[in-house]
Parts: C-alpha cells; sequence; structure tokens
C-alpha cells in the first residue's frame, strides 16, 4: 500500500535549490536511510513528507487516515509537563506500567531520568530521549526520525536499532551513523545536487552500489572525454568550409563541453607526517582517579596500571558517567590522578579534541583560526597555504572569512580538527569526534586516520566509526579498571545485557548494596521501602547531574587558566557545587542506612 506520494516537488531557500523536480514514494513496510551532505536538503525533504513543509513546487499526497509519527532535531516539549505526562499523557503509573513494551521504552530511553521531573528542567540530552520515547509509545503509520542517535550511547543505539526492526511501521530515518542505518533500512536515498537517488539495502549496499555508479561514469566520461578531444582536434585543423558542417560541428563540441559535469565539493582532509615516537607514550602506574577530582565525585580507576605503546590504536568505550572524558583528561594531564601516577614519553606531542568547542575563539575569521597554527605546511613535495587546506575543507571563497561563533557544529568541528593536525601531533586523543559531522566527511576522517601512524585513543558514540579506526576494544565497566574486550563491542553489549558494566555512580552503589531486599531496616512498610527507593534513585540521578556540571567547570577553568576574573567566577561557581553534592551526597547517606543498605 501506497503511503506518501511526492510528483516533481521542488524546494529552495534563497538561490540554492534543495530539491528539483524530485518524484518519488514511500510504501508499507519500507525501511529507508536518508544520507547526504549537510545543508544538502535531507531535512528538507523529510520535512516535506511528513507534511510540516511544504514545497514551492509539486504535489505531495498523503494516504486518506495515514499516521505520521517525527522526530526533528529540535524538540516541543512543554516545559510545564512532566516527564512521564509529555510521554504517557495522563495515563495513571498502573495502566501503562502494565504494558510491556511501554515498559520497555521507557527503561531503554528514560531508566536514568527522574519521570517526575519537568521538561523544562532536564537537559538537551534528556528532552531529547523524552521526545523519542513520546514518539515510540505511540501508533503510527510511518515514523520518520531526523538523527535520532544524537545523546545515546551504543547500547541505547543497539537497543533502537533492534525496537524498530521488531516494528512492523514504514521508517524514514535520517542519520550520520552508518551502523545504525545498515541495521534499520532495506532502502537508501542520497539528496545529492537537489536530486534523490535511490539504492537497494543499507548503507554497506549503499556503498557497493554507488562504487559501481562511479565505475561506470567514469568509463562513460572516458569516452565522452575522448570524443570531444576528436571534435576540438577536428575544429583545428583549416579553416572552415563554407557548408553548415562546421557550425554543426562547433555546436556539438560546444553541447559536449557545457554538458560536462561541475566538480563535486569534497571534503578532503590532508595527511600530515606525523613526529616519531619512543617507546614509552603513556603509562599508568597504580593509578586512582575520581570524576571530579582528589576523592570528589564517582571513581574513574582504582590502582589501575596500564599501558598505550607506539602506535596503539585504542576505542574506548563505556557507559555515560563511566569515566570515558576524564580518563583522557587524565592522559592530557588537564586533571591530576588522586595517587600513582602516568609517565608520559618524552616525544609525546598530543592534540585533544574535547566534546567542547570553547577553546575556539568565536570572535575571530575561520582563516585567522588556522594561520595562527601555520600560515604553510609541507605536504609531500608540495607547499600548502592555511587558505588552500580551508578551501579543501569545504570552506571556499568568502567562508574563510566567517567569523568562527556563526559557524555551524559541524564547520567548527572541522575547523578544530585541521587545527589540530596542522600542529603535527603524534599521539591523538579524541572525545567524539563524529559529533556534527556528515558521512563524507566521516569518510575523509577515517582514511586520513589509516594512514596516520601515530597513537589513537577515540571515545565515540558512532559504533561504525568506533571498529574502523580502531584495533582493539578497551572499557571502563565500573570496576576502577581499564579492561581490553577481545570481542569490541560485541563483547560490551553482552556484559552490559548480563549487568557486568556500570556507570561509576551506579558501581559504587552497588559496592553498598550488597542484599538491599534481605538487608531492608525493619519496621518499614512495603510503600515506605518503595518511596526511600525512589527518593534513593533520584538523589543518585541528581549526583550524577552535579558531577557532569563539575566536569565541565574543571575542563572550562582549565581553558581560562590566563583570565583571572573568569577564573575567580568558576572557581566561586564549583565551590556551590561541591557544597551541594556534599548536601546530596549526605542526604543519599541517611536514605541508604535507613533502607539498611
Amino acid at each position: 500500500m501506497n503511503l506518501v506520494n511526492l510528483e516533481s516537488v521542488s524546494h529552495s531557500y534563497g538561490p540554492k535549490p534543495l530539491l528539483r523536480e524530485v518524484s518519488l514514494g514511500i510504501e508499507a513496510g519500507d525501511r529507508i536511510g536518508v544520507v547526504g551532505r549537510n545543508g544538502g536538503g535531507k531535512t528538507t525533504l523529510i520535512s516535506v513528507i511528513a507534511g510540516t513543509l511544504t514545497p514551492n513546487t509539486g504535489r505531495v499526497t498523503h494516504n486518506r487516515g495515514l499516521h505520521v509519527g517525527s522526530l526533528s532535531q529540535g524538540d516541543d516539549l512543554d516545559p510545564a509537563l512532566s516527564v512521564q505526562e509529555i510521554v504517557v499523557g495522563g495515563k495513571p503509573e498502573h495502566e501503562w506500567a502494565g504494558d510491556a513494551a511501554i515498559r520497555e521504552i521507557m527503561a531503554s530511553l528514560l531508566g536514568d531520568i527522574d519521570l517526575s521531573a519537568l521538561a523544562g528542567t532536564l537537559s538537551g540530552g534528556e528532552r531529547r530521549r523524552t521526545a523519542l520515547a513520546r514518539l515510540l509509545v505511540g501508533e503510527h503509520d510511518l515514523i520518520i526520525l531526523d538523527e535520532p542517535t544524537n545523546h545515546l550511547d551504543i547500547e541505547a543505539i543497539d537497543w533502537l536499532a533492534r525496537h524498530l526492526s521488531a516494528r512492523r511501521t514504514a521508517l524514514l530515518v535520517v542519520t550520520h551513523d552508518r551502523w545504525f542505518l545498515d541495521a534499520v533500512s532495506t532502502r537508501t536515498w542520497e539528496v545529492v545536487d537537489g536530486s534523490v537517488e535511490r539504492y537497494e539495502g543499507g548503507y554497506a549496499a549503499y556503498v557497493l552500489a554507488k562504487a559501481e555508479r562511479a565505475r561506470v561514469a567514469a568509463a562513460s566520461e572516458a569516452r565522452r572525454q575522448n570524443l570531444m578531444r576528436k571534435e576540438i582536434a577536428w575544429l583545428r585543423r583549416g579553416p572552415p568550409a563554407r557548408t553548415s558542417k562546421p557550425k554543426f560541428r562547433i555546436e556539438a563540441a560546444q553541447a559536449l563541453i557545457a554538458d560536462e559535469p561541475p566538480a563535486r565539493e569534497s571534503v578532503e582532509l590532508v595527511k600530515f607526517a606525523a613526529a616519531r615516537l619512543g617507546r614509552t607514550v603513556y603509562d599508568l602506574e597504580d593509578v586512582t582517579l575520581h570524576a571530579g577530582g582528589p576523592g570528589q565525585g564517582p571513581l574513574v580507576l582504582e590502582r589501575a596500571t596500564w599501558q598505550f605503546g607506539p602506535g596503539d590504536r585504542v576505542g574506548l568505550i563505556g557507559v555515560n558517567g563511566s569515566g570515558k572524558s576524564s580518563l583522557l583528561r587524565l592522559l592530557a594531564d588537564t586533571v591530576q590522578p588522586d595517587s600513582g601516577r602516568v609517565v608520559r614519553g618524552r616525544t609525546v606531542r598530543l592534540a585533544h579534541l574535547s566534546q567542547e568547542l570553547a577553546e575556539l575563539d568565536p570572535t575571530r575569521r575561520v582563516l585567522e583560526t588556522v594561520e595562527e597554527i601555520r600560515k604553510f605546511i609541507q605536504v609531500g613535495k608540495k607547499e600548502w597555504t592555511a587558505s588552500q587546506l580551508l578551501e579543501r575543507l569545504g570552506f571556499r571563497g568568502e567562508a574563510q572569512w566567517k567569523v568562527v561563533g556563526d559557524l555551524s557544529g559541524g564547520e567548527r568541528r572541522r575547523l578544530q580538527l585541521l587545527r589540530l593536525l596542522m600542529d603535527d601531533p603524534n599521539v591523538l586523543l579524541l572525545d567524539e569526534p563524529t559529533n556534527d559531522l556528515d558521512i563524507e566527511t566521516l569518510n575523509e576522517l577515517e582514511d586520513l586516520l589509516d594512514g596516520w601512524p601515530g597513537t589513537l585513543i577515540v571515545v565515540s558514540h558512532d559504533r561504525y566509526f568506533l571498529e574502523r579506526v580502531s584495533d582493539r576494544t578497551v572499557a571502563l565497566l565500573g570496576d576502577g579498571r581499564l579492561s581490553m574486550l577481545p570481542g569490541g563491542v560485541d563483547e560490551y553489549l553482552e556484559r552490559r545485557a548480563s549487568g557486568g558494566a556500570l556507570s561509576a555512580r551506579a558501581a559504587a552503589a552497588t559496592d553498598v548494596q550488597t542484599a538491599p531486599q534481605a538487608t531492608a531496616a525493619p519496621g518499614l512498610s512495603a510503600k515506605e521501602e518503595r518511596e526511600l527507593r525512589k527518593e534513593l534513585s533520584r538523589l543518585e540521578r541528581q549526583l550524577d547531574k552535579l558531577g557532569t556540571r563539575e566536569e565541565k567547570l574543571h575542563a572550562s577553568m582549565a581553558d581560562a587558566a590566563a583570565d583571572y576574573g573568569r577564573l575567580a567566577s568558576l572557581d566561586a561557581e564549583l565551590k556551590e557545587i561541591l557544597a551541594e553534592k556534599e548536601t546530596v551526597e549526605t542526604e543519599w547517606l541517611e536514605l541508604a542506612d535507613r533502607l539498611g543498605e
């Protein structure tokens, strides 16, 4: 059954056409992944299909009675409503909790969120997961998702892929997560140059089919170029005759030249020579580390010993709150261990890509931010200017004079990567490097890292990228140790399913909660115990949020080391958070004591 039809649809913003005479349809049961460059028209296409955007020309037809559920990159949550009200409406808890499907969605997406919390108090990631949960509990004929994996960790992405694959609903999804595309889609649409190219299969099949199309196109182009050369050679032979034949031949040659397609804009990263590394890169010796500083916040490492050697390519994984970013900051020497020591090689030239973009001065121009690192760089036998490299990265013409503060997230990410790589590092610490990058840029980044000879440690929720660039997987499982996982992400997910991987906060709580039911304090009714455990869970979530804020403040203080006024303000805010944490921790201990934990 046909659900949606587009007939000769065109749409543009200003002079740039994003869709040009597009005709296509979606059938019941279709599972379609949409790919393309950032700004190329993907969101425009799905908005037209969803009916939230009226195209400039053409017709969009929905099947009568069609129920469409969509998740946009923004959200429309009422800040005055609670999470539970947003997701399940006014249904009482005993009613929705009796539905196994709703329970699974709530547990998988909202397990660490207080259901009574108001939407206005949630973080961006919590709001995103709430909006996704609201969509999934509903019944729809067609589900349209725009970047659904944003703010989800590897485990949640794996669950979402399995959940969507089990539904019979038609699916249209825009995402840069290639593993997710392969897991949920059976067809792929590429939005490029105003048209929609269609391929059978998921991402892997799309790549193979596109490569075959490119091969055929290259052969056709070679024949066309040969014909063009013959035409031009004929035009150069002697004076033209007085017949109409020369005019015909001139017109034929001009038609060939006019038909030559423009060079496709490609995002390229240049392979930089890495400085030589000695035998030692990082040696962790009997290291204990807390996420919030010595003795503060969740425990990340406890008397851990580990070695990162030259040429190691490590994917670091763990649940949100396990301390992955804290470990990278330890290696980057921006935080110090509680005890033990970190030995760094003398020849280490470090580049640390953090999740924050604060280190880019928002008032400076794009070209200036690159030239302050280097104005020229030797790549092979050719010398490149900063401007030429920016052009190869997609910053063409006037875009090089844009103010950094006006750049999109993806543009700032590309700029930040270029600045790091131009400094010729031999150790890369990458914290969520795939955020806001489109698939073409990800392919280029992977190609760069393929030939890069230094030590790489990467944290990413993008499973495809993680498995693509790393040779081994190391995990923080909540036990204070670094654990090698020979089975990679699959082994990690198995351990999570069996309860073998925890967040640092949950692990700390587990150490105390050895037998919660058997050791519950006498004199408590079942209702009182449930209420106390609910309050205990709320306090744990509050502690996690405070820990996250504390980590961000530490990072901001490191960035503002030379700005004493800013540093004093951040220090005062940090003291307030530490005081609040101490109060909450005291409440948690009192409740745990009442429960006999």
